[in-house]
């Protein structure tokens, strides 16, 4: 809510806020920066003409740049200025939705208004609109006018059902009289002679009959004896139930036959059809007969009253009247049809556009009804305003206010701080909405707050293509990315479903995400999990049919450019024995590098926010600590997996190599440094930089680096031990990398050790050296004192536990990169060995069956199954991993007065 103000004569109103000072506006930033922080907002205030609210407000809904504050809280929707007009709007909504539900009972689509840009634009001038009965109109004229045109179509349309429902009903009865008919003389005709004489041959009662079971003398079973009968129609649904029904009330001293309508009958109220038999009942009770009607009443049967089936020219002549008598029926029914069906063609033609208008008025509507009258004739409303587009609003206000040549003043401007919070808007465009609304689906960034959206649109793609990485998997998704921007035009004018239009307003990341996966795939070098040897593997075999355990050796001298693959790895490793331990290597690393990469540049983006908004306080006491702590372990982590990547180990090892002298690997270029050649003694071998072994030395004596440890820096280290001990072992380094490594890891954690403190008591300690110097020794203000002091310690210890122990924990999540990228590799390679290669050998038929499961099993488990669970998986990692180091995500999202909006809402 806005803030609160006192109401004022109209003409002192206006007269004070003219004096204003005039606040600066905003200058317009580049896109790349609009996006990275969002759109600056101005609270502004405007008062206009009762008379010419409505054309105000259908120029600024088309304009999209206003959030408007409800000004009357305290009124119930019911005591609304304009809720009259609110409610007409509302009766007109269920006219047309009974206009569309009459249309769907027809198949008939609705026709669609075009696009809402074209129809925002087509309505000239300020709210106005051309009905189907032509006219320009606009206000109140359009409201009654509709209602008038709508009114006169509901009332036909209804008097058409009603006339259809009496007509279908009628035709019913004569459809059911005639099957009625039908049936019971084929009866007589057929079934009774035949019972008749049964009884006559057995001397009782047939048992299928149950007709008064044992209790008749002779003359009752004569040819002469006379039943009462009951015809007519019930629903085939109720056709056990029914005769069930007749069995126990009667206790079986009835005679009950059925049969089945071929065709099925309309229901006259609902409009579908039922399936529905006829049946006849003897009996000899009036009491029975009491009670079967009773029962028919109860299942809706309806009953039908016969002539004398002995008298047959009378039967024919009924059938003959009942078939005339249909035929008339069913032409007036079809022509009841085939008025509706026009009208409703043309209601289909209409509806859309006529909605639309309706939802335009009632959004007015609505929004005047957060206007306050503070004087007569006039209203004035306050709101929220993208600041680049203040002009325009102040323009379209004068805009309406001229076209209906009101000389009273109006006035929009900016209301002076205090302010509510102001909303967060993004302005967007077809790449970047996706990406936005990933970050919104989370939480909605805090007004002028580092947007996550912005690296989201570049790390969530590529993550993804670093779990999915496959050249032939990602072109699969590259390509159906390709094929949602080629129909972009098309799918934005069609009514998609919900999954479609997902997807296809992740047209673009699905795009990116192909396009990493198969960059991923080509570092990889992973295709179908095969190797492809795009540029000529460096390592060869001796022979052209090596053999299982056989050693491959390199073209080049190692170092050199041409004993390097020229993109991603040697395809040569997707055939060596160690295969898998040298990509899980890679892969952890690669993600371990990642994974700190970017959480360390979140920590930099909660910096850049603590710069921004002036927070000094929290940039020194949080930001800098969190860095260093950071730093000091994670990104020092970095720095040694790219040390050991990096350093010639080749080198190294052979320096504390025992060599001979006159052995042909003294002098190999593998050796970096200077050849030495020793004196001879010892054993008679030395080390290339000259030291004489003798034959018990230890690496540490015969390394010449002299960085310490077990192995004094001539053995490369397993990184996961040093990481440990640095912890575990302060000062201890089994395999350093470089000089004085010991030491440096020692002041790293001291670092570490000291950042965490800092992190936890400094900022409350400033705090409340704050708080002693703005309270005035009152009781009340020390026990308020007192209480939030606690808040603020309890919350910083919340947030660094959290992020001592999320740096650690976050940095094992983005090992899920690895483990995806692994299983997906795998399972590829099984699709492949197990259905395709073990057919291949076989003959054709066997290869034909393979490959439609190896294709099935990639489809269903790699190219949908493993797509969406590697999508999750990076969405994971960007809102809890990454954002959760500078996103606040409590943010209001701006939500303006725009009919675009509205109407985009409708269609969905």
């Amino acid at each position: 809510a806005g803030p609160a103000r006192e109401s004022k004569p109209h003409h002192e109103l206006i007269k004070n806020r003219r004096h204003l000072p005039s606040l600066p506006r905003v200058k317009t930033t580049t896109k790349m920066s609009r996006w990275f922080r969002s759109e600056h907002m101005e609270y502004i205030s405007l008062i206009v003409n009762e008379d010419a609210a409505h054309d105000c407000l259908a120029d600024l809904g088309k304009l999209s740049a206003i959030q408007f504050t409800d000004l009357n809280p305290d009124l119930t929707p019911f005591q609304r200025r304009y809720v009259s007009y609110v409610r007409r709007c509302d009766e007109l909504e269920r006219k047309l939705r009974f206009f569309g539900n009459e249309c769907d009972n027809f198949g008939l689509k609705l026709d669609t208004a075009g696009d809402i840009d074209t129809f925002l634009e087509s309505s000239s001038g300020s709210g106005r609109a051309i009905t189907a009965g032509g006219g320009d109109k606009k206000g109140t004229q359009l409201l009654e006018s509709l209602e008038v045109e709508l009114d006169g179509y509901e009332s036909q349309l209804r008097e058409l059902n009603a006339y259809s429902e009496k007509l279908t009903r009628e035709y019913n009865e004569k459809v059911e009289l005639q099957e009625v008919l039908e049936k019971a003389r084929r009866f007589f005709m057929t079934d009774a002679p035949r019972l008749a004489v049964s009884e006559l041959s057995t001397g009782r009662p047939s048992s299928a009959e149950g007709l008064l079971a044992g209790a008749h003398d002779d003359e009752a079973r004569d040819m002469d004896m006379r039943f009462s009968s009951i015809t007519g129609v019930v629903s085939t649904e109720e056709k056990v139930r029914f005769e069930r029904m007749i069995f126990r009330a009667t206790r079986g001293n009835c005679y009950v036959r059925f049969a089945p309508i071929k065709q099925p009958i309309t229901d006259p109220e609902t409009g579908s059809l039922v399936e529905k038999c006829v049946f006849i009942i003897f009996f000899k009770s009036l009491s029975i007969e009491t009670k079967l009607k009773k029962i028919c009443d109860a299942f809706f049967a309806h009953r039908y009253s016969l002539p004398d089936m002995d008298d047959a020219p009378a039967v024919d002549r009924m059938l003959t009247e009942n078939a005339q008598e249909l035929v008339d029926s069913r032409t007036v029914l079809l022509k009841n049809q085939d008025t509706r069906f026009r009208l409703c063609q043309m209601l289909a033609q209409h509806t859309e556009r006529w909605t639309w208008i309706v939802l335009r008025e009632k959004a007015v509507y609505h929004t005047l009804n957060m206007f306050k009258a503070d004087v007569s004739g006039m209203l004035r409303g306050e709101g929220w305003v993208i600041s680049e587009h203040f002009e325009d609003v102040r323009m379209s206000v004068n805009r309406a206010h001229v076209d209906m040549d009101h000389s009273m003043p109006n006035y929009v401007d900016q209301v002076p701080k205090p302010w509510p919070t102001p909303p967060t808007h993004f302005t967007t465009n077809k790449f970047t909405y996706g990406y936005q609304e990933f970050v919104n689906t989370y939480g909605i960034p805090r007004y002028r707050e580092a947007n996550p959206a912005l690296f989201t649109a570049a790390t969530f793609p590529f993550l993804f293509g670093v779990m999915y990485g496959d050249i032939g998997h990602g072109m699969f998704l590259f390509s159906a990315g390709l094929y949602l921007l080629w129909n972009e035009e098309k799918n934005e004018k069609a009514k998609l479903d919900e999954m479609t239009a997902g997807l296809h307003t992740g047209r673009y990341m699905m795009v990116m995400m192909g396009f990493f996966a198969v960059y991923a795939g080509l570092v990889y070098n992973d295709c179908f999990s095969l190797g492809l040897n795009l540029f000529g593997s460096r390592w060869v075999f001796s022979s052209d049919a090596p053999e299982e355990g056989e050693v491959a050796e390199m073209t080049g001298q190692f170092g050199e450019g041409e004993s390097v693959y020229p993109f991603g790895l040697d395809p040569m490793w997707h055939v060596a024995s160690n295969e898998l331990l040298f990509f899980n290597s890679f892969k952890m690393k690669l993600s371990v590098i990642f994974g700190i990469f970017q959480m360390f540049g979140g920590t930099c983006l909660r910096g850049i926010n603590y710069v921004y908004f002036g927070k000094k306080l929290d940039f020194v006491c949080e930001f800098i600590p969190m860095v260093a702590f950071a730093s000091s372990l994670f990104v020092y982590m970095v720095v040694l997996i790219f040390m050991k990547w990096s350093i010639n180990w080749n080198s190294r090892m052979l320096s504390a190599t025992c060599l001979d002298p006159n052995d042909e690997g003294w002098g190999s270029a593998d050796y970096e440094g200077e050849w030495v050649a020793c004196d001879g003694g010892g054993d008679g071998t030395c080390t290339p930089w000259g030291y004489e072994c003798q034959g018990g030395d230890s690496l540490v004596d015969r390394c010449p680096l002299d960085f310490g440890g077990d192995g004094d820096g001539c053995q490369p280290p397993n990184l996961i031990t040093s990481l440990i001990n640095i912890a575990l072992a302060p000062g201890t380094v089994d395999e350093p990398m470089y000089y004085g490594q010991a030491q440096m890891q020692n002041f790293l954690l001291l670092i570490a050790g000291i950042s965490v403190p800092v992190l936890l008591l400094a900022k409350p300690y400033f705090l409340s050296k704050q708080m002693e110097a703005n309270h005035h020794s009152a009781h009340d203000d020390e026990e308020e004192e007192e209480h939030g002091m606690g808040e603020i310690i309890i919350h910083q210890a919340i947030e660094t536990i959290e992020f001592v122990l999320g740096m650690v924990s976050n940095t094992a999540s983005y090992l899920r990169l690895w483990a995806l990228s692994l299983a997906h590799s795998e399972l590829a390679t099984v699709f492949w060995e197990k259905a395709m290669l073990s057919t291949l050998n076989m003959n054709w038929f066997a290869t034909f069956i393979g490959y439609g499961i190896f294709a099935g099993t990639t489809f269903g488990v790699l190219l949908m199954m493993d797509v969406l669970e590697c999508f999750l998986h990076a969405l994971r990692l960007h809102w809890v991993e990454f954002q959760n180091k500078f996103f606040s995500a409590d943010g209001i999202r701006f939500a303006p007065y725009s009919f675009k909006q509205i109407l985009k809402d409708s269609s969905a």
